[in-house]
């Protein structure tokens, strides 16, 4: 049970992050609307989204997770930031929903990071 639980953990936040792309790369009019609105509309829809594919592929692999679980933990940061500064928390009438996926995310990352700290290189000096 314990050897699976980072597995499945890995897989939640990976397919979250990749299911996310079809609406960064294919311009979806909500995903324009959200990085107009934070003034990062063109090159930061596609830039971002390339740095989730990167990062959702990181975790698949036990190897790469904690490199995986940083790059999302400062993407999705960057996100819930802009959800609290700029954008609100109900964007469009989506009732919170994109914003508690960020925080869930966030959430899981820190704990994907949390169980492959000893695979983190700077970690690994540390000790």
């Amino acid at each position: 049970m314990k050897k699976y639980v980072p597995l499945a953990l890995r897989i939640i936040v990976a397919v979250i992050l990749i299911q996310t792309l079809r609406f960064k790369f294919l311009g979806h009019e909500d995903s324009i609307y959200i990085f107009e609105t934070v003034g990062l509309e063109p090159h930061g829809r596609i830039g971002i989204g390339i740095m989730e594919l990167i990062a959702g592929i990181l975790l698949i692999f036990r190897k790469t997770a904690w490199a995986g679980a940083l790059l999302t933990l400062g993407i999705i940061g960057g996100a819930i930031v802009m959800h609290l500064t700029t954008l609100g928390i109900d964007v469009k009438g989506d009732g919170g929903l994109l914003f508690g996926t960020a925080v869930i995310t966030f959430l899981l990352s820190a704990v994907i990071a949390f169980i492959y700290r000893n695979k983190i290189p700077l970690l690994k000096k540390l000790n």
